[in-house]
C-alpha cells in the first residue's frame, strides 16, 4: 500500500531536510547489510491487485471515497483516479497452504467488493487496461483525494518544467499524443507478487525474479487496447514508463523512474538503495516523524522509483526488518482464478530457479533478459527470446519444456503437498497450451465481433463474474 503524506506543496527546505535524512537512513540500511540484521524466516507471500469501478454503461465510475466509505475494509485502498482501488492480501508463510489461504482471504475481500458495488449501481472489475476508457476520464478531477498523488503530479511536472507528457506507442497501431498531467498513470492497473526471501537468498531471488518477467508479462498479459487503439499484447508496460517521466528529453524504455532497471544485484539489494539516492532525486520530500530505525524517509523515496522488480523493505510484528522483491510485471485479471495462479507460478519458478546451481547472471545478461521483457510485452507468449546458452526460443514452448516443470521443482523442494500447488500450475499449462491469456482473448473476441469497446468489456466482465479462469473462455456473445 502506497504511504500517504501530510502536504502537497514543498521549498528547498522541505528538499534539504528529506535529503539528510534519506542519506542517515541509507547509511543505517548499509549498516543492516553488513551485519545480516534482516529476518531469516522462510519466504512469504502476499499480493496488490488494483481493479476498477464501472458505471452501468461500464464506463469508469469515479466513486471510490463512497465505496471506500460503504466497504470499510483495511486492505482495500484507494488508487491513483477515482474509479480505481487497490486489494491487498495478507502475508502468507510459503509452509502453510500459502496460495489457498491467498485465494481464501482475496475472494472473500472481492466478494464484499462486489456487494458494494451492487448496492451502488456499480462494477467492479480487474483488467490491465480497460477498453471503455477515453482521454478526457484521465483527468486532474478524476485524481483521488491522497495528497500523495497531488504531490506526485505537480513534483512531476515541476521537473519537466510544465512540459506535457508525451506517450508514444508503435504496436499494431500507433498512439502518439501529449498530457498535461500524470493521469495516464491509472489507464495501467496490475497485480503486484511479493515475495519475502531471507537475505541468504535475496540476490538470487531478485535477479531470478528478473530473469523470469519476460515470461511472467506475456503470460498474465490482458492490455491489448487503449483508447480503441490496439498496441502492444501487454500495453501497461509502454504506457507506464512514459506517464511519469520527468526526463522530457528522453522517451527510450526503461531509463525513467518507472523501467526495467539497470541492472542485476551483484552482493547485495542494498545497492539499489544507494542507487535510488545517488540517481533518482527526491519527488516527495515530506518530512516524516518515526524514528530513524523505521526507515521512512528512504521507504517513501524508493516508493517514487518503479523498477518493474522492486526490492521492499518490511518489518515484522517484532520491528525485525524484512527483504521482499515486489514482481511489478503481471496486467490484473482477468478472474481471482488467473491471479492467484500467476502468484503460484511466479513463486514455483524463482524457488525452482533458486535450485540451480547456475546464478541467473550466467545464465543470462541483463540486456538480454531486459530485451525479452519488452518483445514479451509486446508480442506475448508467441515471441522469441534468448535463453540459456544464447539459444533463440519460442516463449510458448519454453513455458512448456522448462519453467513449467522448473516451478513444480520449486514446488516440491518447498515441500508442499502436490493439492496446494499442482490445481494451479496446471492452470498456467492450459492457458499456454490454448494460447489464450485475457490480451489473446480480447483480441480474439473483437476479431469476431468487430471493434466494440462497450460490447468488448460486457463480454468480459460477464465471463470475469462467472468465475471461470480466461483459457476456458468462450468467444461466443
Amino acid at each position: 500500500m502506497g504511504q500517504e503524506i501530510s502536504a502537497d506543496h514543498f521549498h528547498k527546505r522541505d528538499f534539504d531536510h528529506f535529503e539528510r535524512a534519506l542519506a542517515e537512513e541509507t547509511a543505517l540500511l548499509a549498516e543492516w547489510f553488513e551485519t545480516s540484521r534482516f529476518s531469516s524466516e522462510s519466504p512469504r507471500i502476499g499480493l496488490e491487485l488494483e481493479a476498477w469501478l464501472l458505471d452501468p454503461s461500464l464506463r469508469p465510475a469515479p466513486c471510490n471515497d463512497l465505496f471506500l466509505e460503504r466497504l470499510n475494509h483495511p486492505m482495500v485502498v484507494p488508487e491513483l483516479a477515482c474509479f480505481n482501488v487497490e486489494i491487498n492480501s495478507a502475508p502468507q508463510s510459503i509452509s502453510d497452504r500459502p496460495f489457498s489461504r491467498l485465494e481464501e482471504g482475496v475472494s472473500e475481500t472481492w466478494r464484499q467488493g462486489e456487494a458494494v458495488a451492487r448496492s451502488m449501481e456499480r462494477s467492479l472489475s480487474m483488467i490491465g487496461t480497460l477498453p471503455t476508457l477515453v482521454e478526457s476520464d484521465l483527468t486532474l478531477d478524476n485524481m483521488s483525494r491522497m495528497q500523495r498523488y497531488h504531490a506526485l503530479n505537480e513534483q512531476v511536472m515541476r521537473m519537466r518544467k510544465g512540459a506535457p507528457l508525451q506517450f508514444r506507442v508503435e504496436g499494431r497501431e500507433q498512439l502518439h499524443l501529449d498530457h498535461q498531467d500524470v493521469m495516464m498513470e491509472a489507464a495501467t492497473t496490475s497485480l503486484q507478487i511479493h515475495l519475502q526471501v531471507p537475505l541468504s537468498q535475496s540476490v538470487d531471488a531478485f535477479n531470478h525474479a528478473v530473469r523470469a518477467s519476460a515470461a511472467m508479462v506475456a503470460l498474465c498479459a490482458n492490455a491489448p487496447y487503449l483508447f480503441g487503439q490496439a498496441l502492444w499484447e501487454d500495453s501497461r508496460i509502454p504506457i507506464f514508463e512514459q506517464a511519469v517521466n520527468v526526463d522530457r528529453l528522453s522517451h527510450r524504455l526503461g531509463k525513467g523512474r518507472v523501467g526495467f532497471g539497470r541492472g542485476y544485484a551483484d552482493q547485495s539489494l542494498f545497492e539499489f538503495f544507494r542507487e535510488n539516492r545517488e540517481h533518482y532525486p527526491v519527488m516527495l520530500p515530506m518530512a516524516q516523524s518515526q524514528p530513524i530505525e523505521r526507515l521512512a524517509h528512504l521507504m517513501l523515496h524508493n516508493g517514487t522509483i518503479w523498477r518493474w522488480n522492486r526490492p521492499l523493505i518490511g518489518f515484522d510484528p517484532q520491528g525485525v526488518p524484512h527483504l521482499r522483491i515486489e514482481h511489478r510485471v503481471a496486467s490484473a485479471g482477468p478472474t481471482l482464478l488467473d491471479v492467484v495462479a500467476n502468484t503460484a507460478f511466479f513463486t514455483g519458478l524463482v524457488m525452482g530457479m533458486l535450485d540451480q546451481p547456475q546464478r541467473a547472471a550466467e545464465e543470462l545478461s541483463f540486456s538480454e533478459a531486459k530485451n525479452n521483457f519488452y518483445r514479451a510485452a509486446r508480442y506475448g507468449l508467441d515471441s522469441a527470446i534468448l535463453w540459456s546458452g544464447g539459444r533463440e526460443v519460442y516463449l510458448k514452448e519454453l513455458m512448456l519444456q522448462e519453467l513449467i516443470p522448473l516451478a513444480r521443482v520449486g514446488m516440491e523442494h518447498l515441500g508442499l503437498p502436490a493439492s496446494e500447488w499442482q490445481p494451479w500450475l496446471e492452470l498456467i499449462e492450459k492457458r499456454v497450451m490454448r494460447g489464450q491469456n485475457g490480451s489473446r482473448w480480447q483480441q480474439r473476441w473483437v476479431a469476431q465481433h468487430g471493434v466494440s469497446m462497450e460490447g468488448l468489456m460486457a463480454a468480459y466482465l460477464e465471463r470475469q463474474q462467472s468465475g471461470v479462469p480466461v483459457h476456458e473462455w468462450s468467444l461466443s456473445v
